[in-house]
């Protein structure tokens, strides 16, 4: 597919600008370690930093109101594991904290710092999310205008809601905006269905997640890295 008129540029986060099970897995160990030195109870509960990520989903699926609140499910699921094993929930707090720091220990695919000053010099960039990383905390921001969080809109993608506020924030049609993002169903199908261009990147074809529905050929644009990104829109071979 060709890319036509973009003049502006929207990106996913997780595993999109970096692997994001690496570093939830690293988090959720960092926090283990610290719930076990201030509240060693919860060991008989969580035995493992593995527990946590188990729980947690647990969580989630008893409260479907907080489907899609990340904060609130981790939160929940830190106080239930204190009180479940009878420790200190005024805890919680210190504990989400210490886990949000290291969620935001990311490590940029190598692609990305030289495809994002190139385009950022270019376009204006915008950063959409149904996760809830902070660009201010990862690194990165000075590259992008804006990050639209669900949580902050209260509106995820699929939806065409969040890529229309994109195209407004960065002052475009939405015909001229381009959503580059990994998930087929959430980023290109809730892109092009909300009017918008879009890039499927699938950096490793053994770990792409599987379409919910037939894919779309030739409405799309397919890259493995962000340096193909440039290069579609007219950058050099290397960056």
């Amino acid at each position: 597919m060709a890319l036509s008129g973009v003049s502006a540029i929207s990106f996913d986060l997780d595993d999109t600008l970096w692997p994001f099970r690496t570093v939830v897995e690293r988090a959720e160990a960092t926090l283990h370690s610290w719930l076990l030195e201030q509240a060693p109870k919860v060991a008989a509960l969580l035995s493992t930093p593995q527990a946590l990520g188990r729980l947690r989903d647990d969580y989630e699926r008893s409260q479907p109101g907080l489907a899609g609140d990340f904060r609130a499910l981790r939160i929940g699921s830190i106080r239930l594991a204190l009180e479940m094993s009878s420790e200190d929930v005024s805890l919680t707090d210190e504990a989400y904290r210490i886990f949000v720091a290291a969620r935001h220990e990311v490590q940029f695919y190598d692609d990305v710092m030289p495809a994002l000053q190139w385009l950022s010099a270019r376009f204006p960039l915008i950063a959409v999310t149904n996760g809830n990383a902070d660009l201010r905390m990862t690194g990165g921001s000075e590259f992008l205008r804006l990050t639209l969080s669900a949580s902050s809109l209260g509106i995820a993608k699929p939806a065409a809601g969040i890529f229309h506020a994109a195209a407004r924030a960065a002052g475009v049609a939405p015909a001229e905006m381009l959503h580059v993002g990994d998930d087929y169903d959430l980023d290109v199908v809730g892109a092009l269905d909300a009017g918008l261009q879009a890039a499927w990147l699938r950096r490793d074809e053994h770990n792409v997640a599987v379409p919910s529905q037939p894919i779309a050929q030739g409405r799309h644009l397919v890259i493995n890295d962000l340096s193909m990104l440039c290069l579609a829109i007219g950058g050099p071979d290397k960056l």
